[in-house]
């Protein structure tokens, strides 16, 4: 199948993260997303741990479509009560990042903790989510000292109320980026939370502006683009009107007995949207 010509379209860039492409190999992979007008490619700790980096960098060395980001991290512990789990995920959030710009790659995508608070309420002194924030800042004013050094970004998502109690709207996101005060932190907006999470989801990418740097897809059903409802043509008007030239990559379930088909039916879906916008 010949590459989809997507040129003069739009500044706006298709990535899918690997698990979804469809093939055997890591070389099929990157063919079939080269043929197929995917421009970037986004991994995790499950496709490529500390001990593979080696063979992520063999892997996509001759790539034709590159890595552009990494998503997630061994664990979630940055705002846990224990020093030590907390420590040990800046450090392995430190590794991740210096990767990542070995790799040239935006960044990594990191929600900062899953579920409810750890950290005791202290109230009337401090309520919990008060010095989560104290501490997030902390931490990120740490790791975006070290994706600064890397030549990357450190990426927070924003989660839904049923994954994350902490950062949950974009404005969440910017209050600590903008807190922290290092340039190297940036905000990855997902469509499939902002969905359930923001009144308007393209008022919500223009007030976070700037800060927004990378984007996943997916679609309320939190499958492929286009089995849904969401607006994806107002969202992708709002990341124009922002100066938004970045990576939008798939992060979903894929629906249907052929998955390369309804993959190929949902870029075109997109493109479609993009080109409305």
């Amino acid at each position: 199948m010949l590459r989809r010509d997507i040129a003069g379209c739009t500044m706006l860039k298709i990535a899918m993260q690997v698990g979804l492409i469809p093939g055997q190999t890591i070389r099929d992979k990157q063919l079939w997303a080269a043929d197929h007008g995917v421009e970037g490619i986004e991994v995790s700790h499950g496709n490529y741990s500390f001990d593979r980096f080696d063979q992520a960098r063999k892997d996509f060395e001759a790539s034709p479509v590159p890595l552009v980001s990494f998503c997630g991290n061994p664990s979630f512990d940055f705002l846990d009560p224990d020093p030590k789990k907390r420590r040990a995920s800046i450090e392995q959030c430190r590794q991740t990042l210096v990767f990542c710009g070995s790799m040239g790659m935006v960044g990594q995508i990191v929600p900062p903790i899953f579920g409810g608070p750890r950290i005791p309420d202290l109230s009337p002194l401090k309520s919990a989510v008060e010095l989560e924030k104290e501490l997030l800042t902390a931490v990120c004013r740490e790791l975006g000292a070290a994706a600064a050094e890397a030549g990357t970004l450190l990426l927070l998502e924003p989660l839904n109320r049923y994954e994350e109690h902490l950062l949950r709207r974009q404005a969440a996101g910017v209050e600590i980026i903008e807190r922290c005060g290092q340039a190297a932190v940036a905000l990855i907006s997902d469509f499939f939370h902002m969905h359930i999470e923001e009144t308007s989801t393209p008022n919500a990418l223009r007030a976070a502006g700037r800060h927004v740097r990378h984007l996943h897809l997916a679609d309320n059903t939190r499958m492929e683009p286009g089995t849904g409802d969401i607006d994806f043509t107002a969202g992708f008007r709002a990341l124009k009107d922002i100066g938004f030239d970045g990576f939008m990559a798939y992060e979903c379930g894929v629906s249907g007995p052929d998955r390369a088909a309804s993959l190929v039916k949902s870029l075109d879906y997109v493109r479609d949207c993009i080109a409305r916008a």
